[in-house]
């Protein structure tokens, strides 16, 4: 059974930075891309951050300069590192794993980004 489980997810002050994480289990996790993507209330679903197999990153124009995504494949585990959080980051952060047609998602952890 795949799980994908986030977490990291709080509430910080605009500014302030926050570190997720995602542990997968079920799967060869060295072969999956992986990535982040968001979804804040009434929004739809986007690409925060990706990371290939082979460690090639995309950001998402919105985030470039102060999110960095990064996999350990001994741990099973892709972070992300967010800097400079600003209240539209506010959202809640979901984990991908995908490969060729397989795709899997975890439940998502919030972040809240309010003084």
């Amino acid at each position: 059974q795949v799980q994908l489980v986030e977490s990291g997810g709080d509430l910080v002050q605009p500014g302030g930075s926050l570190r997720l994480s995602c542990a997968a289990s079920g799967i060869i996790f060295r072969r999956y891309a992986m990535g982040w993507y968001r979804q804040a209330p009434g929004k739809q679903r986007e690409l925060v951050a990706a990371i290939t197999c082979g460690g090639v990153t995309n950001y998402a124009d919105s985030v470039k300069g102060r999110f960095t995504i990064s996999r350990d494949n001994a741990k099973n585990t892709v972070y992300v590192q967010m800097n400079n959080l600003k209240p539209e980051d506010t959202a809640r952060y979901y984990c991908n794993a995908k490969i060729v047609t397989m795709d899997y998602w975890g439940k998502g952890t919030l972040v809240t980004v309010s003084s």
